[in-house]
């Protein structure tokens, strides 16, 4: 027979495991609700560019439409299948990511080397528009998954890119403390607008400024790759007004 103080102790067994049962039941419907928003949300992010292409094919094979519209069409489509492309691809990191199943192979990596290969895509956008580009960043090197922290800055720089007009320019600037390694990025570009700073990072966010070919998720990849090597990133508005991210990579002590 059980005594006193041994049913005591099995109550208190028996309620841990029934808060802790409670508790995993609550982190499913939860992950369960996640999972469901996200196929959501997914799922009208490709909507829009795909029923476009349809449309576009529909135009394209019209018997009464000139060549010259016929190439105007034909360069719409090839557009709108590349941005298609970055959508898919980013929406597969950011998955892998979520799930947890990313291996991160951190290597010391020369940082100017990184920011520059960061910033190769868009060169040529970039000088059609007659933009300029500064990395100071000589010197410093940084622990990190090459391949990954290219697609966060390259992200960054992209967005910094969209939302600054012709002839202005980004500036990126490095720094090593002992405690960390700061990125700072500046455009002259329209900044935020002071409602949209809290959500900057959120997935599928976009904010007043957003250019009308964002999909709300670059940000947001970008700073869950940041986060993953120990990291922070902040956006703000800069002294001249325009966007200014502030990443800082914390060293291991």
């Amino acid at each position: 027979a059980f005594g006193e103080g041994e049913l005591s102790v099995l109550e208190s067994d028996v309620q841990k495991m029934l808060v802790r049962l409670r508790d995993q039941k609550d982190k499913l419907e939860a992950d369960r609700t996640f999972l469901a928003d996200s196929i959501a949300d997914i799922s009208h992010q490709l909507r829009t560019p795909l029923t476009s292409i349809n449309l576009i094919l529909s135009l394209i094979e019209a018997h009464d439409i000139t060549q010259e519209r016929r190439e105007e069409l034909l360069r719409e489509l090839s557009s709108l299948i590349t941005k298609t492309e970055y959508l898919v691809s980013v929406l597969l990191k950011i998955s892998k990511l979520d799930a947890g199943t990313v291996q991160f192979e951190k290597k010391e990596t020369d940082l100017a080397e990184l920011l520059k290969k960061s910033a190769e895509p868009l060169l040529i956008p970039m000088d059609i528009k007659n933009q300029s580009i500064v990395i100071n960043a000589d010197s410093i090197s940084l622990s990190c998954d090459f391949a990954w922290c290219l697609e966060a800055f390259g992200n960054i720089l992209k967005n910094c890119a969209e939302h600054t007009p012709e002839n202005g320019s980004i500036t990126v600037t490095a720094a090593d403390t002992p405690i960390y390694t700061q990125v700072i990025i500046t455009d002259t570009g329209t900044g935020f607008d002071e409602e949209d700073i809290p959500h900057i990072f959120q997935r599928f966010y976009k904010g007043k400024n957003s250019s009308k070919e964002s999909f709300g998720i670059g940000l947001n990849l970008a700073k869950m790759i940041i986060t993953a090597h120990n990291g922070t990133i902040k956006a703000e508005n800069g002294q001249t007004g325009g966007a200014k991210f502030t990443i800082r990579f914390y060293k291991q002590v």
